[in-house]
């Protein structure tokens, strides 16, 4: 089984194709799509559609895991990622891709064991379950890598 954890964002959105392949997890690719902050919007969010789209069409993927939002502040920044996430889910869904949505807290249980875990201690334990050198890791794509799991090992809950 192979899974695709999306961390949705505007500027940045982290990626990451992991496959079960019985014994373990193997991270196959991981990235960031990005959006030109000078860019209006609807642009951006365009590009995000394609990317994303292109993404899903070459990783051959049977699940997709989006996290569901999370905001207590900044009410800007939860509306432009949410407009993201939304061209996301479109693009997943007009793939046929079976997609899982769960919230931060499910994700950071079921990687690090702890839902309160911070963004060290999700990179250090998706660094730990696949076998991930210290190459440098963005937080996006160690939420999509901590994603990615989560859909593998709750398989699709």
């Amino acid at each position: 089984m192979r899974a695709l954890g999306v961390d949705p964002g505007l500027e940045r959105v982290g990626w990451a194709v992991v496959e079960d392949d019985g014994p373990s997890f193997r991270p196959l690719s991981w990235g960031l799509i990005t959006t030109d902050p000078g860019e209006l919007a609807p642009s951006r969010l365009r590009s995000v559609y394609q990317q994303v789209h292109q993404l899903v069409e070459t990783a051959g993927c049977d699940l997709a895991v989006v996290e569901r939002l999370f905001f207590t502040r900044n009410t800007t920044s939860a509306m432009a990622v949410a407009q993201a996430r939304g061209v996301i889910l479109l693009a997943l869904a007009e793939l046929g891709l079976r997609v899982v949505e769960p919230n931060p807290m499910q994700i950071k249980q079921a990687v690090t064991g702890y839902g309160r875990a911070d963004k060290s201690q999700i990179t250090a334990a998706v660094r730990r379950l696949l076998a991930i050198g210290p190459e440098r890791m963005v937080d996006d794509t160690a939420d999509a890598l901590a994603g990615a799991l989560y859909g593998l090992t709750q398989r699709g809950a």
